[in-house]
């Protein structure tokens, strides 16, 4: 098969999995459903992490897919030949079925008989093994025997993966490179990471208390992998570089044109890649409902969204082409339909975060120039720049790079600590547990949030539904549409109805069927577009009926007394709830 663009790759992956027992599962929002450790869906395993733990998926042990993901963590390299915020990952998995051996033959066998490419071109790294796990022999040994003569064993930094949070599945992996361009990576997860309060001294006078970062053997041993779509197409494509791929490129193209430069020097070369990535990542942040703010998604979508009108500027490109670009990005990507499906939501909080931003930001440059003509910038002026000009603190390390000045951090955090305004912990999860932390607190809260919005849904209205949820074993958090703020009066009913449920000792149920099994059953699913034909969901009597990975109890009397803690605004028409079981 002749590989032309990301089509192309991805429905060729499916195929020959599919040929092998993979059953296909659909792509995941990229908001992550009930896992708090993480603010977007990083990786292809991310929402099997439960299936991986051990629990059984309804579509079986091999599983395939192609899913969308946000990384953040090397952000500030994009722009180089490779680095992406957003991309598609295609993944196949053994859940407790096959392992090492057929894994790599089956990578082996799509590259070089579906892809075409050459074994000689094909070079691998492997773990090579520390005080926590051994080596990894028997991959390169597989390897070998299929005739790969290029193999490395490198330590935990390259060759180990996961968890996707603080806590969860992981193992070592073997990489795939092709003519040194890695675009696979199969981890053969058999441990799962968790923290154990330890008790240490401090010279000879005083003990205290700190985590200690353990690895459980898993229950089953599972292979995850992950191929890169924009990677791999620019291999095979013979590319230099993932935004010369044609989908990337049409939007580059878009730019250059709006940017009217006809030929590029490197600085605008770069900030061409900068705003063609960013843009796309925010364009699939939007369609999730996700509008800019300064905490968590909504702060690296801000983040993103100024950069690239910084950029713009940089390049000189007249106001509003956010929304130009978006569409372009909309249409390149149609096979997404819940872009389309959010096109003017989208527009709309492009329009508006630029027509903000574009206000201030001349305004804040030149502040920036003032305040730093003696190659320092304090950590107060530094905080000035955000809270008077909006300027993310990234964008002004960037700034602060680029004319070779040193930024007082640690006075800028300190600032930021007293007046309380930004999230600092964006890009990397706020909480150390997620869907891999099933303790009895989680478990608990998890369900009591099923009774939450059950609650909500008869008392205050049935056209309520989930956002997203947030557990963790102190406090649950729950997101839903709602345009004003509820009366002490609702919270206090809504709390009574919870208890109510609890105190009735209903049993939880789990079921599993077809989504059409599930529909007909009564129950509600967040971002139904992401179930496969298989479906697990949980039954609470009469009261809640929801589709769900888990993890729950087995009755609601062991949950205690539930109280709502808070409730404030997260966008236009969104409420937020956090709740706690006393």
């Amino acid at each position: 098969m002749t590989i032309k663009n990301r089509l192309d790759l991805i429905k060729a992956y499916i195929k020959f999995f599919k040929l092998k027992n993979h059953k296909e599962i659909p792509n995941s929002s990229l908001i992550p459903e009930n896992d708090p450790s993480v603010l977007f869906t990083t990786a292809g395993m991310h929402p099997l992490v439960p299936f991986l733990l051990g629990q059984l998926h309804p579509q079986g042990k091999r599983l395939v897919n192609n899913q969308k993901c946000i990384r953040t963590g090397d952000i500030d390299k994009v722009g180089d030949d490779f680095h992406l915020t957003f991309f598609e990952m295609l993944g196949n998995w053994s859940l407790g079925d096959y392992w090492k051996e057929e894994s790599v033959i089956l990578s082996f066998q799509f590259l070089t008989k579906i892809l075409k490419i050459p074994k000689e071109k094909i070079s691998i790294t492997c773990f090579k093994g520390d005080k926590d796990a051994p080596k990894d022999n028997e991959s390169a040994k597989i390897w070998k025997s299929l005739g790969i003569k290029e193999i490395k064993f490198l330590g935990k930094k390259e060759n180990w993966w996961g968890p996707a949070g603080k806590t969860g599945p992981c193992g070592p992996d073997t990489e795939i490179f092709v003519n040194k361009f890695e675009i696979w990576n199969n981890v053969f997860m058999e441990f799962n990471q968790v923290f154990r309060e330890g008790t240490w001294k401090r010279g000879n006078k005083e003990k205290y208390k700190e985590p200690i970062i353990l690895l459980i053997p898993l229950k089953q041993k599972n292979v995850d992998t992950g191929m890169g779509v924009e990677r791999t197409l620019a291999v095979l494509l013979n590319k230099k570089s993932v935004y010369e791929i044609p989908s990337i490129k049409k939007i580059k193209d878009e730019l250059q044109k709006t940017a009217n430069i006809k030929k590029l020097n490197k600085q605008q070369e770069k900030s061409l890649r900068i705003i063609t990535d960013h843009l796309r990542a925010a364009v699939f942040i939007l369609a999730e409902k996700i509008s800019p703010s300064n905490v968590e998604r909504g702060y690296v979508l801000r983040r993103l969204v100024r950069k690239v009108i910084r950029h713009g500027n940089l390049l000189k490109i007249k106001n509003n082409f956010t929304e130009k670009i978006a569409k372009k990005i909309i249409g390149v990507y149609k096979d997404y339909e819940h872009l389309k499906k959010n096109e003017m939501f989208i527009l709309q909080e492009l329009k508006k975060e630029e027509e903000k931003f574009s206000l201030t930001l001349e305004k804040g440059l030149n502040k920036f120039e003032k305040i730093t003509q003696d190659k320092i910038l304090g950590g107060k002026e530094a905080f000035l720049l955000y809270q008077s000009y909006g300027f993310p603190i990234e964008l002004i390390q960037e700034l602060c790079k680029e004319k070779k000045i040193k930024l007082n951090i640690k006075d800028y955090k300190k600032e930021l600590k007293k007046h309380q305004k930004l999230s600092r912990t964006a890009t990397k999860g706020k909480f150390k547990s997620g869907l891999a932390d099933k303790s009895e607190q989680t478990k608990k809260l998890h369900t009591a949030s099923h009774l939450l919005i059950a609650s909500l849904r008869k008392l205050i209205s049935n056209k309520i539904e989930q956002r997203g949820s947030n557990v963790n074993p102190e406090r649950l958090r729950l997101d839903f549409n709602f345009d004003r703020k509820l009366t002490e009066e609702e919270v206090k009913k809504v709390e009574d109805l919870v208890n109510k449920k609890i105190k009735e000792a209903i049993p939880v149920i789990r079921k599993e069927g077809t989504l059409e099994d599930a529909k007909k059953a009564g129950c509600l699913g967040v971002f139904e577009d992401k179930y496969g034909p298989k479906v697990s969901y949980y039954i609470i009597g009469d009261f809640s009926k929801e589709i769900c990975t888990g993890p729950h109890v087995k009755n609601t009397k062991e949950l205690g007394r539930f109280k709502i803690i808070k409730q404030k605004s997260v966008s236009a028409g969104v409420r937020r709830i956090r709740a706690v079981l006393e």
